[in-house]
């Protein structure tokens, strides 16, 4: 299966339907609030855990000062904090996702998929980019909380060439999730989780760019900017829970903000559990 030629195929779609929307997504506290913990160390050399929900409000404190959190009183982090995060965390993370409670961004999810629409996502994690792809996997053909393998395959299936006569529901989904992206960013990377803004911005960076590529291969040269002129302007959603990478983005993708480079580029907060269009003055 050719899978830049199904990309093609699901732009040019929606192109005809003047409806070109794509998804960015944060993983922790935006689809999903995971019990992995961040592991600390308090005033008495013991390893205190800290949710990534309280992380992203006390991440640059951490080092800096002591602090009070849960009766404890932190000092640092503990040697190898984001071991849960890392792949020698892959298989708990497979785990965890099943019994993961939802997160403000899990409806914004469960259309992406429902809809086959093409996705990424952008974690501070470390995981491997597969185990991610894989968790993915496991909510949609276990239909969970809202998601639905059957919906995913009949919207998939009005694009030419992707489901053939012998292939399984199982195989329909993991070729389309081989479209998506998925940019656990601190995976190899020393340090990467606990700032991870500007390898965020490397990958959403990315992201657009593959979409981009896949429109050029239409044959139409600077395909996303004809569009503009023509309102097909790709609508892309990007969600994420903390600040900092929310401030980050703005600087980086101004242009995209305001509609330019060919995109349409709209940030939405989901930081304490809520909901809404990030503005800079948050």
């Amino acid at each position: 299966m050719n899978h830049k030629r199904l990309v093609r195929e699901i732009l040019n779609e929606m192109k005809s339907h003047k409806k070109l929307r794509l998804y960015g997504f944060d993983w922790d506290d935006n689809i999903l609030q995971m019990p992995t913990k961040i592991i600390l160390l308090n005033d008495k050399g013991r390893e205190v855990g800290m949710s990534t929900e309280d992380f992203a409000d006390y991440r640059s404190e951490i080092g800096k000062h002591p602090f009070e959190y849960e009766g404890e009183t932190i000092v640092n982090f503990a040697p190898r904090a984001f071991r849960n995060f890392t792949v020698e965390g892959d298989k708990n993370f497979i785990v965890d996702v099943m019994i993961a409670k939802p997160a403000p961004a899990w409806k914004d999810f469960v259309e992406a998929l429902n809809g086959g629409s093409i996705f990424s996502i952008i974690t501070a994690r470390g995981h491997s980019p597969y185990i991610l792809k894989e968790a993915c996997y496991n909510l949609l053909i276990s239909n969970h909380d809202g998601l639905s393998s059957q919906e995913c395959i009949k919207n998939l299936e009005k694009y030419r060439d992707f489901v053939g006569e012998e292939s399984t529901k199982g195989d329909i989904i993991r070729e389309y999730l081989d479209m998506c992206k998925f940019y656990p960013v601190s995976y190899g990377q020393e340090g990467g989780a606990a700032s991870p803004e500007q390898l965020k911005n490397k990958a959403l960076k990315e992201f657009i760019e593959y979409i981009k590529q896949m429109s050029r291969e239409l044959g139409q040269k600077a395909y996303l900017k004809n569009m503009v002129t023509n309102n097909f302007i790709p609508k892309l959603g990007v969600s994420d829970d903390d600040l900092k990478n929310l401030q980050s983005y703005l600087k980086a993708f101004g242009k995209e903000l305001k509609g330019g480079e060919g995109v349409d580029l709209r940030l939405i907060s989901t930081r304490g559990g809520r909901k809404s269009e990030f503005k800079d003055e948050e």
